[in-house]
């Protein structure tokens, strides 16, 4: 997962096009049932260290960690912030993965409206092949403790590199997205918009993420809440992403044969607290002051106040077989989950304000 040397900007070649599609509606998680096809991870967080136990879906029911607003019909996801937690044990969050998995020719969109931030904090929306890195992994947010902006990632094995990509970012962090490489930071984007991630992401309403797992390569767009896309208003059952204008990030097919390192794909949202990169002293003492766990995990419980999505749906767009079945199973392998970053925070931070 990412390394504690702070990756240098990387100026790539020209871009080359990237081919739109248009795909139609395959699944939508939503409303009172939102909750009905994912599994729960039931287990502590034996995947990236975290000082956190991912509950079963009875315990998040019971506690209100993942439950749907009655208000608003949003999804809910969060870590528990009413419990005092005893010195050694770990902090109750969630972790679901869809019982669906999801293949080359899909477009996954998220609209959220609040994500998890705070110090010891580690949230990410992801998706990755069950026998990870063996069908490579996609990261389309991923955030820590007080940072502001989002980083997009694929992890994936040896042999794939982002080669001249079309895309709005001029934060390009690493180029090869091998789990090898550089302690499997992968090749990383960073959105340069603050409101990508944390308090700015909440302050402007929060935004729409689409994700394109296409032969011809992944894209990633962000568009904040003033600025999505009127296809995505009602209850649209197509999507076309020659409309949607550049990608925020994009991988290429020339770099990385999409056939060979992705395959379908499951869908995952977790909060993990600490842990091998939100707790490195590195990165946690960029945006944090204290001690991860014994300042904020075992602390007052209100650390977590901010530690929640708010998730209007999810939509998985299809060209008609892209959609395959899966148990939706955890992966028990030690080294999976949503590639990690002891790139430092505030390098990307600064990163962001540079115009390349």
């Amino acid at each position: 997962m990412r390394s504690t040397t702070t990756a240098s900007l990387l100026l790539l070649a020209a871009p080359a096009m990237v081919t739109a599609t248009s795909y139609n509606l395959a699944k939508e998680y939503s409303g009172t049932s939102f909750f009905d096809d994912w599994t729960f991870y039931g287990n502590y967080d034996n995947l990236t260290n975290g000082d956190a136990y991912f509950v079963t879906a009875a315990n998040a029911t019971a506690d209100k960690l993942a439950y749907v607003d009655t208000t608003t019909s949003h999804a809910i996801i969060k870590v528990d912030n009413t419990s005092t937690v005893p010195y050694n044990d770990k902090r109750n969050t969630v972790r679901i993965t869809s019982q669906e998995s999801y293949g080359v020719g899909s477009v996954w969109v998220a609209d959220m409206l609040h994500v998890p931030y705070g110090c010891s904090v580690w949230p990410a929306f992801w998706s990755q092949a069950p026998n990870w890195p063996t069908g490579g992994e996609i990261d389309t947010f991923e955030g820590v403790n007080q940072l502001v902006q989002n980083s997009m990632t694929l992890h994936t094995e040896p042999g794939c590199t982002q080669v001249s990509p079309t895309e709005t970012s001029t934060i390009v962090n690493s180029t090869d997205c091998s789990y090898e490489q550089n302690g499997n930071q992968g090749c990383i984007v960073t959105d340069p918009s603050t409101a990508s991630y944390g308090a700015g992401f909440a302050a402007a309403g929060g935004g729409v993420f689409v994700t394109e797992y296409a032969s011809t390569g992944i894209s990633i767009w962000f568009f904040t809440r003033s600025a999505v896309p009127s296809s995505f208003s009602g209850n649209a059952s197509t999507i076309d992403t020659s409309t949607l204008g550049t990608p925020t990030a994009n991988w290429p097919n020339g770099g990385c044969n999409i056939a060979e390192f992705f395959s379908a794909q499951n869908l995952i949202f977790d909060i993990t607290l600490c842990g091998d990169y939100a707790g490195s002293p590195a990165v946690f003492n960029e945006t944090c002051t204290g001690v991860c766990y014994n300042d904020f995990v075992i602390g007052s419980p209100t650390n977590y106040d901010q530690a929640y999505f708010e998730v209007s749906y999810v939509k998985v767009f299809g060209n008609g077989s892209s959609t395959t079945s899966s148990s939706g199973a955890a992966p028990t392998t030690a080294n999976a989950g949503f590639g990690w970053t002891l790139l430092g925070a505030l390098g990307a931070a600064v990163a962001a304000m540079i115009m390349l």
